[in-house]
């Protein structure tokens, strides 16, 4: 008898918890499909792949083409961040390099083709990379080889004209917009 009180005292602790995880953790269907996953590729190069020469400061330094997928309902505009944390040598990496900056893509755009820095969909605005410029810094990794991060944010609003801000100032912008995200990641190492 005194372990069946036990283990009704048990049950009584534990049950309060496990009402607490159901009310705080969502439910979801078993093999339901995952809808409205913001997916970032580029036929360029795989993600975690290489990124072919033409793209960095040894070739054309043009901008990869990108296609993106998945952006979830209410998305109203699109962030595109190019970032190498690996500045300067991935050994000791001290700050992260900003290559490019894009933001109020409309929702309408889904992709940007090679080269597409130099003619930006409609009503996208540049904002300035670590360079101090408007446009794509391809990578160009003065040792070892470099990250370069691909970050793609759906916003549920357009941006107000920021007036070409760098990163910190476009992050607090986008705070409490942000639906959905996603990233490609790509390599490089100069052969010099």
């Amino acid at each position: 008898m005194a372990r069946k009180r036990t283990l009704n005292m048990r049950m009584s602790v534990a049950l309060p918890w496990f009402l607490l995880l159901m009310t705080v953790v969502p439910a979801v269907g078993i093999g339901t499909p995952a809808t409205n996953v913001l997916r970032l590729t580029s036929p360029a190069y795989r993600n975690h792949a290489g990124i072919p020469a033409r793209f960095t400061c040894d070739g054309r330094n043009i901008s990869p083409p990108l296609a993106w997928s998945g952006a979830p309902a209410g998305t109203k505009s699109f962030v595109l961040i190019l970032e190498d944390p690996d500045a300067p040598d991935p050994a000791a990496p001290q700050m992260t390099w900003i290559h490019w900056l894009l933001y109020d893509i409309p929702a309408s755009v889904h992709a940007l083709p090679e080269a597409g820095s130099k003619h930006l969909p409609a009503g996208t605005r540049a904002g300035t990379n670590s360079w101090k410029r408007t446009a794509y810094g391809g990578p160009c990794p003065p040792i070892g080889r470099h990250r370069y991060f691909h970050l793609l944010y759906a916003l549920d609003v357009m941006l107000p004209d920021l007036y070409a801000p760098g990163k910190a100032r476009l992050e607090t912008a986008m705070r409490g917009h942000v639906l959905a995200e996603a990233q490609l990641i790509g390599t490089y190492q100069r052969t010099r």
